[in-house]
């Protein structure tokens, strides 16, 4: 439900490009309320920070270099600000597809585009996990969220090695 009200609110603005925003909103859907609140604030920082790489790089020439330079000086600028890693991953997407992907609009567009979807998705994922909270019964009982915040369990499964514990690197 939550997917197709997105996609409808998307459609209501004229959002070309508004199948981001059910996307947007089955991935934050996926978490716990408090997981979504944490991984929409990644998603959302993230994206408009390769939003606005990606504007600023479709100045150069098309080229690999730029585009692997970018995803350096995103990596360095998450760094600095203190960014999830999550927030990293959601710039590298948002800047691939304001450099890669082919069109006929300017990049401001295109990002404007991709920011408005995604944060439209974010808004109505929010909203629904408001309204109607996941009630997790079953067998799927104390199963930790994937996506939980920084410090929390990663949904990687620990692994342990001459007395020691280590998790898988992700």
């Amino acid at each position: 439900m939550a997917a197709a009200a997105s996609l409808l609110a998307a459609r209501s603005f004229r959002l070309p490009e508004a199948y981001w925003a059910p996307i947007t909103t089955l991935v934050i859907t996926q978490s716990s309320l408090g997981a979504a609140r944490t991984v929409s604030w990644h998603r959302f920082v993230g994206t408009a920070l390769g939003a606005v790489v990606g504007v600023m790089a479709s100045y150069f020439a098309p080229h690999v270099l730029v585009f692997g330079t970018c995803v350096f000086i995103l990596g360095l600028l998450s760094a600095v600000a203190h960014l999830d890693l999550i927030a990293y991953r959601f710039a590298g997407v948002t800047l691939a597809i304001v450099l890669l992907v082919p069109r006929t609009g300017p990049a401001w567009q295109i990002a404007l585009h991709r920011f408005a979807g995604v944060s439209m998705g974010i808004g109505v994922a929010l909203m629904f996990a408001l309204v109607w909270p996941e009630r997790v019964t079953g067998r799927f009982e104390g199963i930790q969220d994937g996506m939980a915040s920084p410090g929390s369990s990663t949904g990687i499964p620990r692994c342990r090695s001459s007395g020691s514990s280590a998790t898988h690197p992700g």
